[in-house]
């Protein structure tokens, strides 16, 4: 089959391109301080995260607990922070304990941080790690890894000409693939927050 330069280019299945979202701290009357922000290119909020401090009535011991939501304010995981290195998240706002994932530190110096994932049905002793999130906190850049692939990266906003760089807010791109947006947005949460 012969094609024109008139002719319009016949596309069998669309092609999946990578998502950017934006992620800032907003500080305002209207905005609680401490929460993040992940915004679309239309600067439109698609995910917020709240933080919280609580205290364990049963062993005293005080914890942080972050909820991931979407525009709408629904919770969609609840991250909560159990010891140095370790998260267990939880489905919604964390209080029907519908456990999803596991993540633990597993190199934490002043350039590099590492994380190990562990979805709950395949969280066994000695299981290998689903994914992995490698990158250096302090310049806001990570990359998520579930073997060999990249699922997702973060890097600081740069423009031509600027001589300091902000961090307050940077790019998110998740690339085409199966996993949730809002999974990927909680491991960013954990990478940046841990």
């Amino acid at each position: 089959m012969e094609f024109s330069k008139s002719d319009p280019i016949p596309i069998s299945m669309p092609i999946p391109i990578p998502i950017d979202l934006f992620v800032s701290k907003k500080n305002d009357k209207t905005h609680k301080n401490g929460d993040s922000y992940f915004l679309n290119s239309d600067d439109k909020i698609v995910y917020k995260v709240n933080r919280r401090s609580s205290t364990d009535s049963s062993s005293s011991s005080s914890s942080t607990k972050r909820v991931l939501r979407d525009a709408e304010g629904t919770p969609l995981i609840s991250i909560h922070s159990h010891h140095k290195g370790c998260w267990q998240c939880y489905k919604g706002d964390g209080e029907s304990k519908d456990f999803l994932f596991r993540v633990l530190r597993t190199k934490n110096t002043l350039t590099r941080t590492e994380l190990e994932v562990f979805l709950v049905a395949e969280d066994l002793p000695d299981s290998p790690p689903d994914l992995k999130v490698k990158g250096f906190p302090f310049q806001k850049s990570c990359t998520i890894y579930k073997g060999n692939d990249i699922v997702a990266q973060t890097s600081l906003m740069y423009k031509l000409n600027q001589i300091f760089v902000k961090r307050g807010k940077f790019r998110l791109t998740i690339f085409p693939g199966s996993v949730d947006h809002a999974f990927v947005v909680a491991l960013i949460v954990i990478f940046l927050h841990g």
